[in-house]
């Protein structure tokens, strides 16, 4: 992996890791399913309209837009969606911690359905990232902690390395940003729906809640999306989720300092063997150069 990846990667990471925070602020003021929604909507008229001054087309290939589609669908409506109905009671840092066990669930499907293997240093890195972040969870849940709320977090990653892996068909043949600003229109239209199916639709307007929201809207949700279809396109799914292990690193930190949020010893040494983890998945993927005929 070059240093333009891992750069890209330490980006995404860090953006997506703070919508944790920020979604738990905003549904403190709105309904999640329909503040979700709407935030897509905007996200996605944003996208495409940036898309189109890019040059880009919506005439994507069958692939793309069944990808587009599924991906929509299982990151936007499923995995952002239970998490934002879960944020109600989960907090933010232990979201973001559960969702960092997306990249075990990405290899090991990897493994399993698509032949994928793995050198006993990225296995051992993975063990490594587990292991940091059950020692988060243990406090956490130690001091109690809304059991149907990490259920719905736990659904919401494996709606997400679902769609991690099936999003292979839309990286190729390029017009990134039209895929992101379209598959934003998909998780909309399936999440009004669910709003006005099973939530009491409610917004109280603030200053804390107009900051949250436009933030998510265009950090989070547009900016970070971008770069985590250019970087799947650059690495590949499985190399591009281990960055998920550094949710616990920002998501509980950024969570700690704006929402006042406890960050305990067992946190810290977590959070420490989880970038242990990360490192040795990254190095173990790193392919030896062969020297070539006549090189000095």
């Amino acid at each position: 992996m070059d240093l333009r990846a891992i750069l890209m990667g330490l980006a995404f990471a860090l953006m997506w890791s703070s919508a944790f925070t920020s979604a738990r602020i905003i549904v403190v003021d709105a309904s999640p399913l329909f503040s979700l929604a709407a935030r897509f909507l905007i996200s996605g008229l944003l996208g495409v309209t940036i898309a189109r001054f890019m040059g880009q087309s919506w005439r994507l290939t069958r692939k793309q837009w069944f990808a587009t589609i599924l991906f929509g669908v299982c990151q936007n409506a499923l995995y952002l969606g239970l998490n934002f109905v879960a944020m109600q009671t989960v907090e933010a840092g232990l979201a973001s911690i559960i969702a960092s066990t997306m990249p075990l669930l990405v290899a090991l499907a990897g493994w399993l359905l698509l032949g994928e293997k793995l050198r006993p240093l990225g296995i051992a890195g993975l063990l490594a990232g587990v292991a940091g972040v059950w020692l988060i969870m243990s406090s956490r849940l130690g001091a109690g902690v809304d059991l149907h709320g990490v259920m719905l977090c736990g659904i919401g990653v494996l709606a997400l390395t679902f769609a991690t892996l099936a999003v292979r068909g839309a990286t190729s043949g390029g017009n990134f940003m039209m895929i992101v600003g379209l598959q934003m229109f998909v998780g909309a239209a399936v999440l009004f729906v669910a709003a006005l199916a099973f939530e009491d639709i409610r917004v109280h307007p603030t200053l804390s809640l107009a900051l949250a929201f436009a933030y998510t809207t265009l950090v989070p949700g547009l900016a970070a999306t971008f770069l985590w279809f250019l970087l799947l396109d650059r690495i590949g799914p499985t190399r591009a989720a281990t960055f998920h292990f550094l949710n616990p690193v920002f998501g509980v930190s950024i969570a700690a300092v704006l929402l006042g949020e406890k960050l305990g010893a067992r946190d810290v040494l977590g959070v420490l063997i989880v970038t242990a983890g990360i490192f040795a998945v990254q190095f173990s993927r790193q392919r030896p150069v062969k020297a070539r005929v006549g090189a000095p």
